[in-house]
């Protein structure tokens, strides 16, 4: 069959060619190719499917791969196209969205901090540079996160990006960390291991940033703040991880003294903790979700769809039982929310889907428990 090239772009030295993915002879089994267009560096077949769409991914996307490409099969005005896009793993020139925000939110949390330290940062905008152990507690944990990641997507060869930090002036100066990743996960080895070397890369730095906070001076309120009648109190609950921690080192959390605090380090140390929780319950396309996945397969979007109903009920319990106000339990319903959403757009499915080995499964049960122990009721209490 002649390569067609009706796409009205005209060929170039950069352009794909057909000659770079697999024969047709290879294709033809599973697609039925009708014709076949470049468009830039694309490969586009179109043609029609001679089994199950999710049978001919399968069926076809090892040869793509091995030919750098990556592919989806998808329909338009009632054709089937099979699209073909070069797969880019790694960087392409400076990452300058990454690198603003970075910038963005090292000064986000430099202002953030200055709170927890006391500083005023209209009165002294200079002085905020003395939280700087609160921004590298925070950005240390939340980068260590990401980049556990955007190793392993490397490893396996799955396209995804540096961590793009988000700026929020919000009481920790940033609502975390992202990676974008593109394409399709080649199994479940895999989905698991990108999933799980956040969260333990992410606890690690944890841990470290914990203990070192533990180790330094608490932080003390001056009068004029302590005896404000209009000053709101801000109260962390800590998890079971960090009493741990705090036991095992004979360290103090200060929780009887509203003019002493824990040195704003360990506040990096909570952040790592929280994210960890949050990032390991086990819907769509959150770490917990891709960990879950690949252990228990379809079994998966079934406990995900468990898993709005219990944080609402968390919410409720909190707010009618135990009485807490309502900032204390936004969180659950918030999150109630969005697991809802990520669950009904439903997890990553890998190419291949043969079950995980025991190794990787007993480090996936591992994993969850180490976010149970980084669970707390009522994350933030704001007291007027």
């Amino acid at each position: 069959m002649d390569d067609v090239d009706s796409s009205g772009f005209g060929a170039t030295d950069d352009d794909a060619s057909l000659e770079d993915g697999p024969p047709l002879e290879r294709i033809e089994p599973v697609f039925a190719v009708c014709e076949t267009r470049i468009e830039g560096e694309q490969l586009r077949y179109y043609g029609d499917p001679l089994v199950a769409p999710e049978s001919l991914i399968q069926e076809l996307w090892p040869a793509f791969r091995e030919a750098g490409y990556d592919i989806e099969l998808t329909r338009r005005r009632g054709e089937y196209v099979l699209v073909a896009e070069p797969t880019a793993v790694g960087i392409d020139g400076i990452p300058w969205s990454n690198i603003v925000l970075l910038f963005a939110t090292v000064l986000s949390t430099l202002f953030a901090g200055s709170m927890w330290y006391h500083i005023d940062p209209f009165a002294n905008p200079l002085a905020m540079w003395k939280a700087w152990p609160f921004t590298v507690a925070i950005l240390g944990v939340l980068g260590v996160h990401e980049m556990g990641h955007y190793v392993l997507s490397r490893y396996h060869g799955v396209d995804a990006s540096l961590p793009y930090f988000i700026p929020v002036p919000t009481l920790i100066g940033t609502m975390g960390a992202v990676i974008r990743m593109k394409g399709r996960m080649p199994d479940r080895k895999a989905l698991f291991d990108i999933g799980v070397a956040g969260p333990l890369a992410g606890l690690v730095a944890t841990l470290v940033v914990t203990i070192v906070g533990l180790h330094l001076g608490p932080v003390t309120a001056p009068d004029d703040v302590v005896t404000d009648p209009n000053a709101i109190q801000i109260e962390l609950g800590y998890p079971l991880l960090l009493e741990l921690l705090a036991a095992a080192f004979d360290q103090p959390l200060y929780r009887d003294d509203p003019a002493t605090a824990v040195n704003p380090v360990v506040i990096g140390g909570w952040v790592g903790m929280f994210v960890t929780f949050l990032n390991l319950i086990p819907v769509g396309q959150l770490d917990g979700g891709h960990i879950l996945r690949a252990m228990a397969g379809d079994l998966q979007e079934t406990i995900a769809a468990l898993v709005p109903g219990a944080l609402f009920a968390l919410a409720a319990y909190l707010y009618y039982v135990s009485g807490y106000s309502g900032n204390s339990v936004f969180v659950w319903v918030f999150w109630g929310i969005f697991t809802a959403v990520l669950a009904s757009v439903g997890p990553a499915r890998p190419i291949q889907d043969e079950r995980l080995g025991r190794g990787r499964f007993l480090l996936g049960v591992v994993t969850f428990a180490l976010g149970a122990l980084c669970f707390m009721p009522v994350p933030i209490a704001i007291i007027e």
